[in-house]
């Protein structure tokens, strides 16, 4: 199901999912707001700050293993956050690609 954008009258977007035959044009968030649809929010290239946090389950480890993974980003000087199912929590592409590189990784379809 695609992501859409919704506007709120004081210029909160928030993102929802729906059928693309059931996208309605008005939605109400759950503290009540009305937010109506944003097309051009939908059509941005990247909206600022979408996408981070991420927590990444492909470089993530076992549940049992997370806290080896915690004590092995501490040991390698790059402060990362680890889930409690093993998957690190990465703050934005920079700190993703620097992490990743500590452990000796790297992603090919990166930028």
């Amino acid at each position: 199901m695609p992501n859409y954008c919704f506007s709120t009258i004081d210029g909160e977007v928030v993102e929802r999912f729906f059928r693309m035959s059931e996208v309605p044009l008005l939605i109400t968030l759950e503290d009540g707001r009305i937010a109506e649809r944003d097309f051009a929010a939908e059509h941005l290239p990247r909206r600022a700050g979408s996408g981070w946090p991420m927590e990444c389950c492909a470089s993530g480890v076992a549940p049992q293993q997370a806290g080896e993974l915690r004590e092995l980003f501490q040991k390698l000087g790059v402060s990362t956050e680890v889930s409690t199912d093993g998957n690190p929590v990465y703050t934005s592409s920079i700190h993703r690609k620097r992490a990743l590189k500590a452990r000796g990784f790297y992603d090919k379809q990166s930028f």
